[in-house]
């Protein structure tokens, strides 16, 4: 289940850079997918198996990973862990998408700089959330000015290219057509997935993030603490 939007780079731009962008804690407001959430979707795929939900540990349920847990409930219930992760996971990912459209979550007000940035530069949104939750929200929220959308797949496979794998920051710079960009997240694992892809990490400060504890190399990574404070860097 795929849905992102890819357009062709735009020419008379930065010719050798983009701006990428974490989606969760940087574009979206909040943390990412919600633990009750992420819970009730494993019940509503175990139903599919007529597995009684309680065998599975709370921890279980509420936790995204593809873990070593996860696959001992699956296996002491009788069932594939592959199929019934892919099953959780599209339950999890229309439930979140729910909850985008009902106005649950918003964007940052300092989104509003992305506007004059397309101005100059292909931008990209690229998130360890689901691809169909990405797309759900850019329309929602009617951020027009990524050229490039993108969330990790549905499944195990999905689950293990998350970052700090570079997989996907890779595969933007691909579509994109670009070999240099700066990429801009709220977590560690966001600043070792852009080195790896070769990008210029960019760390920004939000609430859920404000008192981390996260050593960052000056060399290689700014700080912000808001979108508006970009074109500095740049």
């Amino acid at each position: 289940m795929q849905s992102n939007h890819t357009f062709p780079a735009t020419t008379g731009r930065s010719p050798d850079r983009v701006l990428l962008f974490d989606m969760d804690g940087v574009i979206l407001e909040g943390p990412g997918l919600d633990p009750a959430t992420t819970a009730r979707a494993l019940e509503s795929a175990l139903e599919t198996f007529d597995v009684d939900p309680s065998r599975f540990p709370d921890s279980v349920k509420r936790s995204t990973a593809y873990s070593e847990a996860f696959r001992e409930a699956c296996s002491a219930a009788g069932i594939d862990p592959v199929t019934c992760y892919a099953r959780r996971e599209r339950a999890c990912a229309t439930a979140e998408i729910e909850r985008i459209r009902s106005g649950e979550r918003s964007i940052f007000p300092d989104t509003r700089v992305l506007s004059d940035l397309a101005g100059e530069y292909d931008l990209g949104l690229v998130s360890n959330n689901y691809d169909p939750l990405v797309s759900a929200v850019v329309e929602a929220f009617q951020l027009d000015a990524f050229a490039y959308t993108r969330g990790r797949d549905l499944g195990v496979d999905g689950y293990c290219r998350r970052k700090p794998d570079p997989h996907y920051l890779e595969e933007a710079l691909d579509a994109l057509e670009r070999t240099h960009g700066i990429y801009v997240g709220d977590r560690e694992t966001d600043i070792v997935a852009a080195e790896r892809a070769g990008l210029e990490p960019v760390f920004i400060r939000r609430p859920e993030n404000e008192t981390a504890s996260l050593d960052l190399d000056i060399e290689t990574a700014h700080e912000i603490d808001s979108l508006e404070a970009l074109p500095d860097v740049l």
